[in-house]
């Protein structure tokens, strides 16, 4: 009869240390989509201003960016965890592409150039997400954790 090896104190299911509290963890899943959606929001406003000066118009474009962004990096990440492992990939492809997307656009370039753009963008998270979640399950297509 095969038994579980006993897991040490402070070490994950993969075999790697846990150096952060369950408060720590819990404070990032919050900070990291508030954070990341700042950075996003002030660069649409610069893309958007195209170096010259700050309006109202361009602050309220950033933040409704940064709100944006955000609020669907939660909704795709509560979504996605639940999918299997292709739907998740696509998902989080379709995020990003479209995100990169708005951002391209304002550049000023040309909507079929930023289309294009997106459609790379997509297609590569796509392709390195999908090997992530392929390799990291078991023959059944569970998670390992």
């Amino acid at each position: 009869m095969a038994h579980a090896a006993p897991v040490p104190v402070g070490v994950n299911a993969a075999g790697l240390p846990d150096v952060f509290s369950a408060r720590t963890h819990k404070i990032m899943h919050w900070a990291l989509p508030v954070t990341l959606g700042l950075i996003y929001g002030y660069w649409v406003a610069a893309n958007n201003r195209a170096g010259g000066e700050i309006t109202g118009w361009n602050i309220l474009l950033g933040f409704v960016s940064t709100v944006a962004f955000a609020v669907l990096w939660i909704a795709v990440r509560a979504v996605a965890s639940g999918l299997p492992r292709e739907l998740h990939a696509v998902l989080w492809a379709a995020f990003s592409g479209c995100a990169f997307g708005f951002l391209y656009a304002q550049t000023g370039e040309s909507i079929v150039r930023s289309v294009v753009m997106s459609l790379v963008v997509s297609a590569s998270v796509f392709a390195v997400l999908f090997y992530r979640y392929y390799t990291h399950e078991d023959a059944e297509g569970h998670r390992i954790s």
